[in-house]
């Protein structure tokens, strides 16, 4: 089978250069890159992308054999409809290694259509490393590559304020604009950049945080061949991901203008603040699978998308999502019914198979993160606590006590700290005296869960119901009632 590339695949046009990227990796390739072919094919946006390995070792070499091409494959559950499609990439013009190409790197900075900086170099990325100099070629870390690359660019064009660059960071950190900023800044000081760079980054270039959410398996082993079969073509970089996908950018709408997303129907949003956005993903996407996934293992459950069918769990799962935590966020009640049915859809995507085992790893920091603002919301809110998360809680609490399910040994995985004080709590066989001591450990939740009103006696009940009933018919009990 010929490889891929653009002679092979009979690809002539270009697009003008427009867009740097630092990573090469499988996300942004499957979500940014994804849009920049739509809003090419759908808005006319006319873009090429270059990327640039962000660390010396990476998988460039392997896009420059392919000459930037591979294919996308989507797959999962639209508005209830399977989806399994395939598409060729085309918007990556090429690839550097600044490690070993820095004069070409800098000479991204000279074109004067470059507009817009995109990245995704993990969550360590954005961190200020003061060991870097303006003279390395290049800096060790992101922003300071990306300082080295504005200061020359501010300095080719004489500081027109026409060429400053807009900037969207893809790392998975909160506010991950004023961070990234924040950092750029640091390095203008370190390096004595001086007042007139400085304003012009400030006044010329932006710097948005961004919200984004997508999950990207990576390049599909078990199915290959059977894409291969269907593209006729050996395409060594194929990268599978979900059909769902949201990109929120706290951004105006002069932004936006010059990045039509909206024009090619994608989902990105926009938003004068993406603080909502962020609660709300952690809220209904990560909040529920941090509850379903113990309740769901000790109802003789394995993969998330079983939830789905089950009669009982899957009312337990509708409790949580749309009768509780959706009562905590602020959103609009028809955005955030729309965005937890997606997550439904998600949840049920025929070709993932999500194991609630890999779920329950730190259980008791997810929890604290992810459902324990939205359980105090509620409780304020409605004058009671969410049964929902408060059995999902028990049920946590219920796993750490280790044992059997069935001929499986069940092998909690968490801090050490944790484990040991669940180990001595469960040894006294006194339930009080385990729920007392779990939400007494301000190691684990920063403050005594005790205080709040009502949930020690609660969570001594809903353990006693389990220990007696089992998981299943605990579930029955406390939501069928409610469903």
């Amino acid at each position: 089978m010929e490889r891929l590339n653009r002679s092979s695949a009979g690809i002539t046009h270009t697009y003008p250069e427009r867009i740097i990227q630092f990573g090469e990796g499988n996300f942004l390739r499957a979500f940014i890159d994804w849009m920049v072919y739509n809003m090419n094919q759908k808005a006319d946006f006319n873009s090429s992308v270059v990327v640039v390995q962000p660390l010396p070792t990476g998988m460039i070499d392997m896009l420059n054999e392919q000459d930037g091409l591979y294919h996308v494959n989507l797959q999962g559950l639209d508005n209830g409809n399977t989806v399994n499609s395939i598409e060729l990439i085309d918007v990556i013009s090429r690839s550097l290694n600044p490690y070993s190409q820095f004069g070409e790197y800098l000479k991204l900075a000279e074109q004067p259509e470059m507009r817009f900086v995109v990245s995704n170099t993990t969550e360590a990325g954005i961190a200020f490393d003061p060991a870097c100099k303006l003279t390395d070629a290049p800096a060790s870390s992101y922003p300071g590559k990306l300082t080295q690359l504005l200061y020359h660019r501010f300095k080719t064009f004489d500081g027109a304020a026409d060429k400053g660059l807009i900037i969207f960071p893809c790392e998975l950190i909160f506010h991950n604009g004023t961070e990234l900023k924040k950092t750029i800044r640091q390095y203008i000081e370190l390096w004595q950049l001086g007042e007139d760079f400085s304003n012009w980054f400030e006044n010329a270039c932006g710097v948005y945080s961004t919200l984004v959410d997508r999950i990207v398996p990576g390049y599909p082993r078990e199915t290959i061949s059977e894409i291969l079969e269907k593209i006729q073509i050996d395409d060594k970089l194929v990268v599978q991901a979900e059909i769902f996908h949201l990109l929120v950018i706290e951004a105006p709408e002069s932004v936006a203008a010059e990045f039509p997303a909206h024009k090619a129907g994608l989902n990105v949003l926009f938003v004068p603040d993406e603080k909502p956005y962020h609660e709300r993903k952690v809220t209904l996407l990560n909040g529920p699978h941090t509850v379903l996934a113990p309740v769901a293992y000790l109802s003789g459950l394995d993969i998330v998308r079983e939830c789905l069918t089950d009669e009982v769990i899957s009312k337990f799962l509708h409790q949580v999502m749309f009768n509780e935590l959706i009562e905590t966020l602020d959103l609009p009640k028809e955005e955030l019914n729309k965005f937890a049915n997606a997550v439904l859809d998600r949840f049920n995507n025929p070709f993932v198979k999500h194991y609630v085992t890999s779920i329950m790893l730190n259980s008791f920091p997810k929890f604290k993160t992810r459902d324990l603002p939205g359980l105090k919301i509620y409780l304020e809110r409605k004058g009671k606590l969410p049964v929902g998360l408060v059995l999902g809680l028990a049920a946590i609490i219920t796993y750490y006590k280790g044992g059997k399910r069935g001929e499986t040994e069940i092998v909690p995985n968490d801090d050490k700290a944790i484990l040991d004080l669940l180990t001595e709590l469960w040894a006294t066989n006194n339930i009080q005296k385990v729920a007392e001591g779990v939400l007494a450990a301000e190691f684990i939740w920063g403050e005594n869960l005790n205080n709040i009103a009502g949930l020690t006696e609660t969570i001594v009940l809903y353990l006693n119901m389990i220990q007696e009933n089992g998981m299943k018919k605990s579930v029955e009990l406390l939501i069928e009632q409610k469903a």
